[in-house]
């Protein structure tokens, strides 16, 4: 008998051992945030509501941008409730769309005297082909473009509130596939794959923080990208792990968005971040991003592509 039940034990420990560790990093920095602004796309659900909960209870007027206004207010009455906070607003925000992120980037630059932190959080993902208004395709213009043009739009009024920081949030899936831009067909228009589009648009933004590091050289904005997690959220809703018969699996191995949140916040407040950039980062700590992301030419051609693609001068 005491065999069983000492084999039942050391099963339970090792399965709560596994749990602890997909859970991954936690923020432990209890720094404030008055007087602060946080602007954060898609902060309306999954990690990015999470984030906003966690900045507006540190004090930081929190500015979420999302493209669904009726699904905002809901999410915006929530983030107020459990934060404690009334300084937390709501703006439209498509990033599929560049006119609406011109749209919003000029009611912020409208609205307010600074920016501190700016949390490129929104995405989609492995979605079915489809084209932003703008004729990109939809998980490279969304996750990579729109956040592009708002960071460049915005980046005058962060560096008037400096030391701000700039946060990119990417997934470990950059790693993933070819491991490079697929400059030769960006819009993937010849031969387009939900996985490795969603792969490539992820590498754009390690990429992108590479190199805007690069051009934040001598100022005191910072730049960082990161992987939240493998995360329980909707962004899930086009793979396979949606399905009901997974939902064992995400209960066990999946981060909730709590969890999925933690660096995000650990690369906004973390003392340890203070002066910190173009670093890669996973579980609330710096990580070495894969080879296709360290590539120095192919952040330069991106950048050099992303402005034209989005009208702005080189």
């Amino acid at each position: 008998m005491a065999a069983p039940l000492a084999i039942g034990a050391a099963a339970i420990a090792v399965l709560y051992a596994g749990k602890r560790y997909f859970q991954g990093g936690q923020c432990h920095s209890t720094k404030r945030l008055d007087g602060k602004t946080v602007v954060i796309t898609g902060g309306n659900t999954g990690i990015g509501k999470e984030t906003a909960v966690d900045l507006a209870e540190r004090g930081a007027k929190i500015i979420v941008g999302c493209r669904n206004l009726e699904k905002g207010k809901a999410a915006l009455k929530e983030i107020q409730e459990r934060s404690g906070s009334t300084s937390v607003f709501l703006e439209k925000l498509d990033l599929a769309s560049l006119d609406s992120v011109r749209t919003f980037a000029e009611s912020i630059l409208r609205s307010e005297s600074r920016l501190d932190i700016l949390i490129n959080n929104a995405g989609v993902m492995m979605c079915p082909y489809e084209k932003t208004k703008d004729g990109f395709e939809m998980q490279f213009g969304t996750n990579h473009l729109g956040h592009f043009l708002l960071t460049m739009l915005l980046l005058d009024l962060m560096k008037k509130s400096e030391p701000s920081r700039i946060i990119n949030v990417s997934s470990g899936a950059h790693a993933l596939g070819s491991g490079k831009i697929n400059f030769d067909d960006i819009h993937w228009e010849k031969n387009y794959s939900p996985s490795p589009a969603y792969y490539n648009s992820k590498l754009a933004n390690v990429l992108f923080t590479r190199e805007l590091s690069k051009h934040l050289e001598g100022s005191h904005v910072t730049a960082n990208s990161l992987h939240p997690g493998v995360v329980r959220t909707e962004l899930a809703r086009h793979t396979i792990f949606s399905s009901a018969i997974f939902s064992p699996l995400q209960w066990y191995a999946f981060k909730t968005p709590e969890q999925g949140a933690q660096t995000t916040i650990y690369c906004a407040v973390a003392e340890e971040m203070k002066g910190v950039s173009g670093k890669y980062l996973a579980d609330c700590a710096i990580k070495e991003p894969s080879k296709g992301a360290q590539d120095d030419d192919a952040a330069r051609k991106l950048w050099d592509l992303s402005l034209e693609l989005v009208g702005l001068k080189k």
